[in-house]
């Protein structure tokens, strides 16, 4: 059997399902409201503080005529290359890809066709993603010259949508961290301080105004947790709401692909553009279904929970956690206080990423590569490659069998209400939810004493990013907390 090489897009024939029994989606499909409006784009002073604009607000730039594709693309290309090295972000320059599919947008443009907000836009994307012409490292010393014969079809999403690729970002090797084999990424509000991972490249670069955008990936934190640390907004979207062809696995039942913004609005316009299955080579792991945008005048009709225990240990944040909170109820959130199920063998759950990471890296570890790995220490994963192999397939049953209790458990929870708050520091939330694939956002909250972003996070339902991402915008239009910049890549 090991003799069969296989794909990078070749799943076991196990398919993972988040839906719990009897679960019924209620959600209809319906109109959007972008709130794209001409009435703010007026030209923003110089190229670095047209750098910070939204996705939303660029797009109507580039729609009105009042900036091209190819002007904007320079203007990324060009902090890529100031900053790029200071931050570690970057572990390649798109440019003359780039250079062409923003001179295609504009000739686009010019002829009458606009393919809609993010036509012309610039982005990066996560270096787990194959990209035609470049090398796909994920991040590590094996793969380093890597160059796959795969297309990401997230990638081929964003180029049908119009967006321009300028930079493939670094990823913590496979996926782990911060740490890649060029470096440690550079969070951006401080420079002694890492990234957070594992798409570290993306949540510094975006927060950096490097990009407009950036496409990251999450099996336990990795979008969330570098957008939380480096001031972004990251959704992180229900398992098997965007397509993971043609991008490196980490485990098969867990991962995610999700848009790192400066804004929820952005991530709603990122996220309508890559969501769903691929035509006309649909992916079986991807669930069809609708998603609307259309923000209420307030939160006084949601249901809106909070993890009052988790928020009470988070003594490190209080000013800003109570400050979010406060903000929420202004917003005429009534809050409710909610905790965890109980009884959750969360020790156990590492086996199911352990075991589905060995089966995927099985090749790197029989060539004994792994021992390549820059992290060898025992927390690292190469080491828990080599561990995987000592997993009884009983034991990792089991857990997927204590999964199906979770996945009811959070259901049960969830389900009562349309958004959940906690802090961003919630280790235990962060796996309940991985496992159970239900969609959260992180949301700026400010800065702590050290000058470092805050955030918190919002859960939702399972397929239900509308409403999540709603909360989000009315969150961030009331706060303001989203547009601060950090100061050494920005003059203002």
């Amino acid at each position: 059997m090991r003799a069969a090489s296989l794909s990078i897009n070749t799943p076991p024939a196990l398919y993972f399902d988040p839906r719990p029994a009897h679960f019924n989606r209620q959600s209809q499909a319906g109109p959007s409201d972008w709130r794209l409006s001409e009435g703010d784009t007026d030209m923003i002073g110089n190229d670095d503080q047209i750098a910070f604009l939204s996705v939303a607000e660029l797009s109507v730039l580039i729609r009105t005529h009042k900036i091209s594709s190819l002007r904007l693309t320079q203007i990324y290309l060009d902090r890529l290359k100031r900053f790029g090295d200071t931050l570690q972000a970057v572990v390649a320059i798109t440019e003359e890809l780039a250079l062409k599919q923003a001179q295609r947008a504009d000739e686009e443009l010019a002829r009458g066709l606009y393919r809609g907000p993010l036509h012309g836009i610039p982005y990066g994307i996560k270096d787990l993603f194959a990209v035609p012409g470049y090398k796909t490292t994920w991040g590590a010393e094996p793969y380093q010259h890597q160059l796959l014969p795969d297309t990401a079809k997230v990638y081929q999403r964003l180029e049908a949508a119009g967006a321009v690729l300028v930079a493939k970002l670094t990823t913590g090797a496979l996926a782990r961290g911060d740490v890649w084999f060029g470096g440690k990424t550079k969070n951006p509000w401080d420079l002694k301080q890492g990234a957070s991972g594992s798409s570290a490249g993306s949540a510094s670069a975006t927060a950096a105004g490097l990009v407009a955008f950036s496409i990251g990936t999450e099996t336990l934190g990795s979008i969330l947790a570098p957008s939380s640390r480096c001031g972004a907004t990251g959704l992180r979207p229900t398992f098997g709401r965007v397509s993971r062809g043609g991008c490196m696995t980490l485990a098969w039942s867990m991962d995610k692909a999700g848009p790192i913004c400066r804004s929820a609005q952005d991530c709603a316009l990122v996220f309508n553009a890559i969501y769903g299955p691929n035509q006309p080579e649909p992916d079986r792991s991807v669930v069809p279904g609708p998603f609307t945008f259309d923000p209420p005048a307030d939160l006084s009709k949601l249901r809106i929970a909070y993890f009052d225990k988790l928020f009470a240990r988070d003594t490190a944040h209080r000013i800003t956690n109570d400050s979010a909170l406060h903000i929420l109820r202004r917003l005429g959130a009534t809050l409710t206080p909610v905790s965890l199920p109980d009884s959750i063998p969360f020790a156990g759950f590492d086996i199911i990423l352990r075991a589905e990471s060995g089966a995927f890296f099985d090749e790197l570890v029989l060539a004994h590569r792994d021992r390549e790995l820059g992290e060898q220490d025992e927390s690292s994963r190469a080491n828990s490659l080599r561990q995987s192999r000592f997993i009884p397939a009983v034991e990792y049953l089991q857990a997927n069998r204590q999964r199906t209790v979770l996945i009811e458990k959070m259901n049960a929870l969830l389900s009562r209400y349309d958004v959940i708050v906690a802090p961003a520091e919630g280790f235990n939330l962060s796996m309940a939810t991985n496992l159970t694939g239900h969609p959260a956002i992180s949301l700026p909250t400010g800065l702590d004493k050290r000058g470092r972003p805050t955030s918190v996070v919002l859960y939702s339902n399972l397929y239900d990013e509308g409403t999540l991402l709603e909360a989000a915008f009315l969150f961030q239009q009331a706060s303001g907390f989203h547009r601060l910049r950090p100061k050494m890549f920005s003059e203002d």
